[in-house]
């Protein structure tokens, strides 16, 4: 099965040429840089779910047309792209052009900076597609290979860069987790029959799929309600899988989790985050804890505070992106404070119907269809018989009004 990049929308933009030498790039040129660039987005990719809190960074070193050298950054703490890249051409850098989908760094942190490389490499030319919004680089290390005379040029294929690391970019400028909001729904809105059955809506295809979201994000979080009806396990289930387990996170105001839920009898699998309140059960509190399960208390209720829930579980626990599967009170309270990214909608093509059939949101809804918040779909592919629909609420972080 094809897995999408995201819903990339290529733009083609003008390419900005640093060099103090040559105040602009012909067409031939132009294309040229997004060819190359192209095949370093594709290396970059193969680590996707595997970074974090890293960004994903594809390199490749190009002499006199060829390619000599190919990289990509496969997990925190491992070499960088450029390294891998640089070490793949065996001595076949100078005069060279490296193309890397992100600014190279110039700071040290578990590896050395990237630039100190590229100069000492013998490179001629670095063509990178974003500028890495790290305080600790932001612009420094672009500056770095241009005082070395480097020539450098930068924004090519921006937006697919940017879109390709879009979990990095919302996690290091707003110190928050980026937030992806999924549910399966029928075709006519609705997520369970009147007596609350839901398994299965959507068809393998689509269940599959929806496993290999969780392989790509950090966390998976749900509210108590749906512990307590489905007692999920919340891991992924692919068959021959050999990643880790996405964290899973509950949110649980009194502590109404059973103890014999599955995500607490199987934390050597993953680890177990409950968020809860002033207002928890201090007897199942010692219990939990007991059991190994970290428990986080954001105030004084009566619901969990999502808000200082996610700066805690990026400061506290690096977890830079969260899959929100939870059911319709939770979907609204995250819509509700602005606090989704992106959705991904499955739509199985059958009908529930039915006054008492859950939609995926329980608010009491807007009144004035001028006022209701408008996504941009950006990718949309087959799955079965499903549909599988990501979009962008085109207003991010805006609180929504679902409950005039």
């Amino acid at each position: 099965m094809k897995f999408p990049t995201g819903g990339i929308v290529r733009e083609r933009k003008q390419i900005r040429c640093d060099s103090e030498t040559d105040s602009r790039v012909w067409m031939g040129e132009s294309s040229m840089h997004e060819f190359f660039m192209k095949m370093a987005l594709d290396l970059a990719i193969k680590a996707k779910g595997r970074t974090s809190p890293n960004p994903m960074v594809g390199a490749l070193v190009v002499n006199e047309g060829a390619v000599v050298g190919t990289g990509y950054h496969k997990k925190a703490g491992t070499p960088h792209a450029e390294v891998e890249a640089i070490t793949a051409a065996s001595g076949k850098t100078s005069n060279a052009t490296l193309y890397v989908t992100l600014e190279p760094c110039c700071h040290y942190g578990k590896t050395g900076p990237c630039t100190d490389l590229i100069i000492s490499s013998g490179i001629r030319k670095v063509v990178f597609a974003m500028e890495d919004p790290n305080p600790l680089v932001a612009g420094k290390g672009k500056e770095q290979l241009k005082k070395a005379g480097i020539e450098v040029v930068s924004e090519v294929l921006l937006q697919d860069a940017m879109r390709l690391n879009e979990v990095y970019i919302k996690s290091i400028t707003s110190h928050m987790p980026f937030v992806v909001l999924k549910s399966a729904i029928s075709l006519d809105g609705k997520v369970a029959t009147s007596t609350g059955q839901s398994q299965w809506i959507s068809g393998n295809e689509a269940r599959t799929y929806a496993h290999q979201l969780r392989d790509t994000y950090d966390a998976v979080l749900v509210g108590v309600d749906t512990i307590i009806s489905d007692d999920p396990q919340l891991n992924v289930r692919i068959p021959d899988y050999q990643g880790r387990n996405p964290v899973r996170i509950v949110l649980d105001s009194t502590l109404r989790i059973p103890l014999t839920s599955r995500v607490i009898h199987s934390i050597s699998q993953a680890e177990t985050i409950i968020a809860t309140t002033a207002q928890a059960d201090k007897d199942k509190f010692d219990k939990l804890t007991s059991k190994g399960i970290k428990i986080y208390d954001t105030g004084s209720g009566p619901q969990v505070n999502i808000a200082i829930l996610l700066k805690k579980l990026l400061k506290e626990n690096h977890i830079t992106s969260i899959l929100v599967e939870g059911g319709p009170r939770v979907s609204a309270s995250f819509l509700s404070e602005g606090l989704v990214d992106k959705i991904c909608w499955f739509i199985a093509p059958i009908m529930i119907g039915g006054h008492e059939a859950k939609g995926p949101l329980a608010s009491i809804g807007i009144s004035d269809l001028s006022r209701a918040p408008c996504f941009k779909i950006s990718y949309v592919q087959q799955l079965g018989n499903d549909l599988f629909v990501e979009a962008y609420p085109e207003k991010v972080n805006e609180k929504l009004c679902l409950q005039e």
